[in-house]
């Protein structure tokens, strides 16, 4: 049974703008939607899940069945080809060389990713959040970026975080930074994009999305304070007055470490793997179709280092409505076949800034279209401008 928005004091905390509390809590159930399904709303109150994507065991997952029958059809036609000589449509050999490669390129990256996932999903969500804290300035963004890129969930799952941290009372600027930090800096999704696109160029994308994610949240919190925006009503109550350290520390003290437990944990980093082996494959298959019907010289001009090609890759990003594990192989994949690493952080970043989903749900949370529409006008203008730098290099 679905249990009732805010049916007591301690749900809606103090009671203070009950009405508030009802549409973040409605719309986290509908951030939970978006990407995968309808969740019952105990388990978006209780804990979030550890992605946007967790389906219901009973439910059928077609779209990680078709990924899994696409890739490893490619891949056995690919070496039945090798060793036998299989004859093959021109297309199709292109397209099932073109997924081997990819895959070859990023296995270790996927591997070490769900260690990393099993390692994570121990670490209790509430460290997450205090970690971020509620305070206000230029600390309060950093520990929000931070914070954002500590949490392993994807461009969707990720709104579920971000309305319960504005119910709890974090600015309206530690939000944003939270949310355009996260999608694609996660652990495991960074050392796939090492893979694909080698750790230089990795990592002057992650420090290029820290600052477009703190210097969206400084600007917010400044149009709160002169009043363009509305500011957060919710009452901010302190979880409690131990230090993030010390609790932190209380918290390993306490765990036990045994046989059984890092199996569970094995286990745990298998199963949420899925949501990013899910949109892999999609990402994989699409990067590969573009590889196969785009020839060599249609991409360098429409997805080149151009403002044409940054453009179209813009607008690429707002049309593909996948989330960032699916975009992560396709911006790889802009950036070393039409050699643009700009336009390559252009789509990963554009993608959060215009997706309409993220709009939505932060309209719903702020109760303000302005607020909602603030989003792309503040970040997607930084990722242009640090996107035509970056293709200077190419």
């Amino acid at each position: 049974m679905t249990k009732p928005c805010c049916t007591s004091e301690t749900e809606t905390g103090s009671g203070h703008n009950k009405d508030q509390h009802c549409s973040i809590g409605q719309q986290q159930s509908a951030a939970a939607t978006s990407c995968c399904g309808t969740h019952e709303s105990e388990a978006v109150e209780q804990s979030t899940p550890a992605s946007c994507c967790d389906t219901d065991a009973s439910k059928r997952d077609w779209l990680l069945i078709a990924g899994i029958s696409i890739v490893v059809g490619a891949l056995s036609l690919y070496w039945l080809n090798r060793s036998t000589g299989l004859p093959m449509p021109e297309w199709l050999g292109a397209f099932c060389a073109s997924v081997t490669h990819t895959l070859h390129t990023m296995w270790w990256g996927v591997a070490v990713g769900i260690v990393f996932l099993a390692i994570l999903g121990q670490v209790p969500k509430e460290l997450v959040t205090r970690l971020m804290g509620t305070g206000r300035g230029f600390i309060g963004i950093l520990r929000a970026t931070a914070a954002g890129v500590l949490l392993d969930l994807c461009s969707h799952g990720i709104l579920m975080v971000g309305t319960k941290l504005y119910e709890r009372g974090a600015s309206a600027g530690q939000v944003i930074a939270f949310l355009v930090a996260s999608p694609w800096n996660s652990l495991s999704l960074t050392l796939i994009l090492v893979a694909l696109v080698g750790w230089k160029l990795t990592l002057v994308y992650l420090v290029l999305s820290a600052v477009v994610a703190v210097i969206s949240g400084m600007v917010f919190d400044r149009l709160v304070a002169r009043g363009v925006l509305p500011s957060n009503p919710n009452t901010v109550v302190s979880q409690s007055s131990t230090p993030f350290l010390a609790s932190a520390r209380e918290q390993w003290q306490a765990s036990r470490w045994d046989v059984k437990r890092v199996q569970s944990a094995a286990l745990q980093g298998l199963k949420d793997s899925r949501m990013v082996i899910r949109w892999l494959f999609v990402g994989v298959i699409i990067a590969a179709a573009m590889q196969v019907f785009i020839s060599p010289e249609d991409y360098a001009y429409w997805f080149g280092p151009t403002i044409v090609g940054l453009a179209v890759t813009t607008v690429a990003a707002t049309i593909i409505e996948v989330c960032s594990e699916g975009s992560t192989p396709i911006a790889a994949d802009i950036a070393n076949q039409a050699n643009a690493p700009g336009n390559g952080f252009a789509f990963l970043m554009a993608g959060i800034a215009t997706d309409y989903t993220e709009v939505v749900v932060l309209k719903d949370m702020s109760r303000s279209w302005k607020f909602a529409l603030f989003l792309p006008v503040v970040t997607l203008p930084q990722v242009l401008v640090l996107a035509m730098v970056l293709n200077q290099f190419s």
